[in-house]
């Protein structure tokens, strides 16, 4: 008689399987604007230069956030070459052990029952903001990780796990703020405080192991900003007040402002069908019959991190990522309260949600014909989204599995799975549309261009950077993405990569480059009182947004 299948077996099968899909096709399409492409050409630059204090975009220091992803994107491209499969590689094995923690987590919530904890687990690894920070390169997949550690290392101590998980808390917490500064403390607080709100846990000595600890977050944490501070001590208020105060009380400090309820919206929408489900059975489900544990993690680790970023004027989804654990775990919590008919209605309605994204995307070549779409789509994605739907009726017809919650989980694997192969495809098909320059790259290359100066007017463009290795020379007229921090800057070579078009006293050095037959980039149309730049171009190209001169 075969042995059964154990949780764990399932989990480390999951996530091969998730990170299988994960690296098919992984550098297909290039960096796209503007968050991955500036991650991943400053960990170019910081490879090229060697200089690993002072992170550089486009040849000028680049001080918005700390260094900790830069090294990352650096030692990607340095072991896996100089692409955007170097770029990326990495930031998925983040998120796979993401999925592993919440896992870590699960148990120690569950009381060491593994099927939920595996359920949970499964369950954040096809949430589809998930999916998404894993295949857009920012902080915020490596923070979500070392947040998560944190959490694992004090609830697995508080838990009677031994000193050496505390450890891994304050080592978490150090690496969380080397990573994106003081939001990296959120949750690793909330998880803090949901363990002793109102449950009278006992309290743990304070001993030599908290102090280490502390000395050990200090060193690691805070190592690069005294750096810093010691070279320049104007870093001091540069840190405090423009990359902590006004980035959460100013929307227009970095130009993204969103209203009160982005996340309100987004956050669900970006967890479906799973967040359904989570919001009906809490509904549902009277407060009093939800035990205390519960209780504080809906509270702590969902709720009052969702309003945290809500009230700050500066909004991305990936923000909010970490909030996503909490509601994996949750949504196991108040499934596993239902009776299997119950359990039955919501994975015929998540089958049916699944369906529905699989058949969009097997139509979408046909309605891609309609020039008014803003997409193109060719057969491999419309064939890769028809398999996983044939491949998960085979499944589902054909098992004998009587019980809802491994066919509701197997479903939930196969869609993801299926989705990740055949979005791939259709990102490398529409990279111009979706703001990538692999395209424009490949032109310049293919006209014999690429010796050529590039000139990029008004337009920050790292990812043209990146997929040519060279710097182009940004032309400043207006735009604010280009307005770069240069107070730092020890002289004033910046000056040959950034022409302020604004200011008369550097057109002699713009005319001397147009004498040199550059290449001018141009995203939609010159205005009129810059048409007189194409003088000095004969022929031009038309990419999507751009005009390529030359």
């Amino acid at each position: 008689m075969p042995l059964p299948i154990t949780s764990r077996t399932w989990l480390w099968l999951f996530l091969a399987a998730l990170g299988l899909s994960f690296l098919i096709g992984l550098g297909v399409w290039g960096p796209l604007e503007s968050s991955e492409a500036r991650y991943a050409e400053i960990g170019r630059e910081m490879l090229v230069g060697q200089d690993w204090l002072h992170p550089r975009l486009l040849g000028i220091q680049h001080f918005h956030k700390p260094p900790l992803t830069y090294w990352l994107t650096a030692a990607g491209l340095g072991l896996f070459g100089e692409t955007a499969l170097g770029v990326r590689v990495l930031p998925v094995l983040a998120v796979l052990l993401q999925i592993w923690l919440v896992y870590g987590l699960g148990l120690l919530l569950f009381q060491q029952d593994r099927a939920r904890a595996l359920a949970a687990a499964i369950i954040y690894g096809t949430l589809p903001a998930v999916l998404i920070s894993a295949l857009n390169v920012t902080t915020d997949a490596y923070l979500a990780m070392l947040e998560l550690a944190a959490a694992y290392g004090i609830l697995r101590y508080y838990y009677r796990g031994g000193a050496r998980w505390l450890y891994l808390f304050w080592i978490g917490l150090g690496l969380a703020f080397l990573t994106k500064g003081p939001v990296g403390f959120v949750l690793p607080l909330m998880v803090v405080i949901g363990h002793y709100f109102k449950q009278k846990q006992p309290r743990l000595p304070f001993t030599r192991h908290h102090v280490i600890g502390i000395v050990v977050f200090l060193l690691v944490g805070l190592s690069w900003y005294l750096y810093l501070m010691a070279e320049n001590l104007a870093f001091l208020r540069y840190f405090l007040f423009e990359h902590t105060v006004n980035r959460f009380a100013n929307a227009a400090t970095f130009n993204r402002a969103k209203p009160w309820w982005f996340y309100l919206l987004l956050a669900p929408a970006t967890s479906l069908p799973w967040s359904v489900a989570l919001i009906t059975q809490a509904v549902r489900t009277r407060w009093s019959m939800v035990p205390q544990q519960w209780r504080n993690v809906l509270i702590f680790w969902v709720v009052v991190p969702l309003v945290f970023f809500s009230i700050s004027k500066s909004k991305l989804l990936l923000y909010v990522l970490p909030i996503f654990p909490g509601m994996a775990l949750l949504t196991v919590y108040y499934l596993g309260r239902l009776t299997d008919a119950v359990l039955h209605r919501w994975y015929v309605g998540f089958l049916a949600f699944w369906g529905l994204l699989l058949g969009a995307l097997c139509l979408l070549p046909i309605l891609s014909i309609d020039s008014r779409l803003p997409i193109e789509a060719g057969t491999l994605t419309a064939g890769l989204a028809g398999g996983g739907v044939v491949l998960m009726v085979l499944l589902l017809t054909l098992w004998d599995e009587v019980r809802i919650v491994p066919r509701l989980l197997v479903a939930a694997g196969l869609f993801t799975i299926t989705l990740l192969l055949a979005a791939k495809p259709l990102l490398q098909q529409n990279e111009l549309a979706f703001n990538g320059s692999r395209p424009l790259a490949e032109f310049l290359r293919e006209k014999h261009l690429d010796q050529r100066q590039v000139l990029v007017y008004n337009e920050l463009l790292p990812s043209l950077a990146f997929e040519t290795g060279k710097i182009p020379v940004s032309i400043f007229d207006g735009n604010h993405a280009l307005a770069r921090e240069t107070q730092f800057e020890p002289n004033d070579t910046w000056k040959r990569t950034l022409i302020n078009l604004q200011n008369p006293q550097e057109e002699p050095y713009l005319g001397s480059l147009l004498l040199r037959q550059p290449v001018l980039l141009v995203k939609g149309e010159l205005p009129a009182q810059r048409q007189w730049l194409l003088r000095y171009f004969k022929q031009h190209e038309k990419m999507g947004k751009w005009t390529i001169w030359w």
